[in-house]
Parts: C-alpha cells; sequence; structure tokens
C-alpha cells in the first residue's frame, strides 16, 4: 500500500528520559528504552502516544488479527530507515501459551483479568538513536486512504508531537548543554527512597517454594522434563505513580530492553535484559539467558561470583538444554541449515546481577512470516523449561498464581515488516495502587533449593527497591 510518510531529525540536547516526560500523560505512552546503550544493541530507544487502533484478546488467538491488521497497513521501502518506523507495540501474556497447545490446560485462577494480549498500533514514532545522538520523528498517513488526507494527517502529527517536545525548549537547538538543573523537582530521580507502600507478600512462603522445587526435582529424577522454571509472584500496595517506579526501576537496573507500556487500566514498567526475538527482513535472532549470581560488595568477590558463573556445570547445563529448545523451535520456521549458535556462552553484566546469555541466528523460510515465527516460537524456551509443553504443565501444577504478563514478551511489529521482542523478567506490572511481579529461575536434576530461592531474591532486588 502506497503511504505518505515524512521524518525529521534533530540533534539530541536531552536525555531520553527527557523526551518521556514530555509524553508520558498523553494516551496509552510507550517508550522501548534501551537505557543500558553501550553498544549497537542498545542503539535505538522509540516512543510514542495515541495509537489509531487497539486490539485486545482474551481466551483467542491472536494471530490471525494481528496479520490481518498489518497486511493492511503496509510500508514498503527497500532499505527502513530505522529498524521501527510505526507499527504495533504491546505484548503477549505468558498464558497465551495454553492457546497455542491445545493439550495445556489452565487451572489456576484468573484474579487479574487482563487480556492475553494487547497491541496499540502508532502512525507517530519518536526514535531516538542513542549512538548517534539524534531525535528523529516519522509519522506515516496509517489509516487515511486518499493521499490528501494522509499528507494532512502526517503534517498533523508532526506539529504536535513537536509542540509536545518543544513547549518547554526541550530540544531547541539554541538551547545550552542539558543538565539536571532544568528538570523540574519533580521529575529528578530520589536516591533517598520513600517508603513505596505497605510490605510485599509473596504467593510462597519459602518452604512452599522449596517444597515445589524438591517436587520439580522429582519430575526430572524420573524423566518427565529435563528443567523446568519456576517463580514465585510478589505483590504489593504503592502510593507512587508508575512513571515514578519506572524512573527508579531505570535507575536502579538499566538494560537494553527497558520498557513503559500505559495499556490504560494497567501499566507495565519493565527492566529486561532478555531479547526473546529478532527479526530484520528474513534474519532471526534470539537471545536465551540462563545462569544467574549477584553483583559482588567489593572487586574481589565480584570477579569471583563472576568467575563461578562463568565455571559452574550445572549453569553451563542449564543454558545449554535452552540452546537446544530455541533451535528446535527456529526449526520449525528457518531453513535448519540456517541455524546456528553465534555465541554459545558469554557472561554479561549488569548492575545487580552476571548473566550467562547465548545468541541462536536463523535465516526465515520464504513462506513463513514474522507471525509464524512468534507462534512457533511463544513462549520463550528460557522461562518454561524442556519440553516445553510438558514444563509448562508442571509450572500449572506447581505455581499457586497465573503469570499473566511475566514472562510473556512485549516489543514491537514494525510496518516495514520487522519485530523485536523482550522476555518479560525483572517486570512489574501496575494496576490502579497495586503492583505484581515475578521471579525465578531454572530447576535441574542438581538444583539446591535453598539456593534456588535466594535467586529469586536477587533477581527480584531492583524491583522491591523501586517500589520503596
Amino acid at each position: 500500500m502506497s503511504v505518505y510518510y515524512a521524518c525529521k531529525s534533530y540533534k539530541l540536547k536531552v536525555g531520553p528520559m527527557a523526551i518521556f516526560e514530555a509524553l508520558k500523560e498523553a494516551k496509552n505512552c510507550f517508550f522501548l528504552d534501551s537505557s543500558l546503550n553501550s553498544n549497537l544493541r542498545g542503539r535505538y530507544s522509540f516512543l510514542g502516544i495515541e495509537p489509531f487502533y487497539i486490539l485486545k484478546t482474551k481466551g483467542e488467538e491472536p494471530f490471525t488479527k494481528l496479520r490481518e491488521f498489518l497486511e493492511k497497513h503496509k510500508f514498503t521501502t527497500t532499505k527502513p530507515s530505522f529498524p521501527f518506523i510505526g507499527g504495533a507495540v504491546g505484548y503477549f501474556g505468558y498464558d497465551l501459551g495454553f492457546l497455542l497447545e491445545n493439550k495445556l490446560k489452565k487451572k489456576i485462577k484468573d484474579d487479574l483479568l487482563i487480556p492475553d494480549c494487547f497491541f496499540a498500533f502508532y502512525n507517530t514514532v519518536l526514535i531516538i538513536d542513542n549512538l548517534k545522538k539524534v531525535l528523529s520523528i516519522f509519522v506515516l498517513g496509517f489509516p487515511e486512504k486518499p493521499h490528501h488526507l494522509q499528507k494532512a494527517l502526517c503534517e498533523y502529527n508532526l506539529k504536535k508531537i513537536e509542540t509536545l517536545i518543544f513547549q518547554r525548549g526541550l530540544n531547541r537547538e539554541t538551547n545550552a548543554k542539558f543538565n539536571a538543573s532544568q528538570i523540574p523537582a519533580q521529575m529528578k530521580f530520589r536516591p533517598a527512597l520513600k517508603s513505596g507502600g505497605e510490605s510485599i507478600k509473596s504467593n510462597f512462603t519459602k518452604q512452599g517454594y522449596i517444597a515445589a522445587i524438591l517436587k520439580a526435582k522429582e519430575y526430572i529424577r524420573v524423566g518427565d522434563i529435563y528443567q523446568v522454571n519456576l517463580s514465585q509472584r510478589f505483590k504489593a500496595q504503592v502510593n507512587l505513580s508508575s512513571v515514578e517506579i519506572y524512573r527508579r526501576l531505570r535507575d536502579l537496573s538499566p538494560a537494553y530492553f527497558n520498557a513503559y507500556f500505559d495499556a490504560g487500566d494497567f501499566q507495565i514498567l519493565s527492566s529486561s535484559p532478555e531479547r526473546f526475538l529478532k527479526l530484520e527482513r528474513d534474519a532471526v535472532i534470539t537471545h536465551p539467558m540462563k545462569g544467574t549470581r549477584r553483583r559482588g560488595r567489593n572487586k574481589t568477590e565480584d570477579s569471583r561470583l563472576k568467575k563461578q558463573l562463568l565455571n559452574s556445570p550445572k549453569d553451563r547445563a542449564e543454558l545449554m538444554m535452552i540452546i537446544d529448545l530455541e533451535r528446535n523451535d527456529l526449526g520449525k520456521v528457518c531453513d535448519y541449515n540456517s541455524i546456528s549458535v553465534k555465541t554459545l556462552r558469554q557472561i554479561e553484566e549488569y548492575r545487580t546481577v552476571y548473566q550467562a546469555t547465548a545468541v541462536l541466528k536463523g535465516r526465515l523460510y520464504k513462506d513463513k512470516d514474522r507471525i509464524d515465527l512468534l507462534s512457533a516460537c511463544f513462549p520463550g524456551g528460557s522461562i518454561t523449561g524442556c519440553p516445553k509443553i510438558r514444563a509448562m504443565e508442571i509450572i500449572e501444577e506447581l505455581e499457586p498464581s497465573r503469570r499473566f504478563i511475566y514472562t510473556g514478551s512485549l516489543g514491537y511489529l514494525s510496518f516495514c515488516g520487522n519485530l523485536d521482542f523482550n522476555i518479560l523478567i525483572r517486570t512489574i506490572l501496575k494496576k490502579e495502587d497495586k503492583v505484581y511481579f515475578g521471579a525465578g529461575g531454572g530447576i535441574v536434576a542438581d538444583s539446591e533449593p535453598e539456593a534456588e530461592y535466594e535467586e529469586t531474591l536477587i533477581k527480584a532486588r531492583a524491583m522491591m527497591e523501586a517500589i520503596g
């Protein structure tokens, strides 16, 4: 479909958070925030507001409708200037996996009543190039069809976004170099956190979580599974806004796939370090993550813990199992000869933890598309276990609460054909004055229950601090 578009770029005079602050009150604001922009993985951040269409599903598969809508709104170009120039932004909840596998049956009560899938479609996107320090505004004429209406819509949206950003002089060329004193006091992160809410409650006691681990190990012993990801869900009441919590979480736990997504009735606040799937043209990348250690209190301890993770046979085995699972998932839609392990195992450094990761690549078959890719691989193997279906059945048996968005995926489906999704870990769901977040880990034959329980607390640390 031929569509009118325009793109305007400016030298970036402010940090990405200042741009977000200017847009945060608008309807369905999103911020795909590469706050850990130390390499090309964190090059771009994307923001948008006021979608022209929203797709929500509950109890039905969303992929047919997603494909139909995206087919009607294609932006064809030989080489897009940016990986995301407008399109669908949203999430697939973990529970959507039950709809993709007929063998799986839900047993746990639905206590939050949020959609399994929520995607908002944006015709205007702000693109921050964290490498070149450039802000671009990309506008498309969707959903209008006549050329003159598309052009008018683009001009209107461009002017509206410029007004929101520039009304406080945030990015004018005439501004002096941006500094913290230019931000109003209420926008600054406060290192001395005031109490954000009541005590945090888990859906497990420590003894209950350890009992679930022992049950999982029994399933492993008899050969039902090789590995399963078990998690506990935390809940608290808070008196902080979603933006304030996100601001704190971002400062405490910067990551390549940070995200803020306002779904209206609730907000998703994520500091995910893990990529689920990326597709550009026909090139696919997945980035599984298995194996965690906390950061040390001094350089000596920090170095020891990093080396411990690197040399751990248990953690190595966990990651190798997930690499095999995800290679098989990719094999459903990718030329099997194209699938390779680009990086077998490397240790990544984050503010609160070390993570062991791998990188797999593949090339999509010509008769398969990105919707086929998502449905073949969802949910990610690193947060289920293997074999995937049996692991999900055991999760359903052993965990006392629905996961909802936790261990689902959030990201974009671009009008130009690309996609990029994270795994929703290190993520807070805020609904009204309550927050919910999960933390878990892979259980294998030689898992030590006490250590596995402590690992969940390490992973939850930044989220607990963010809510005070």
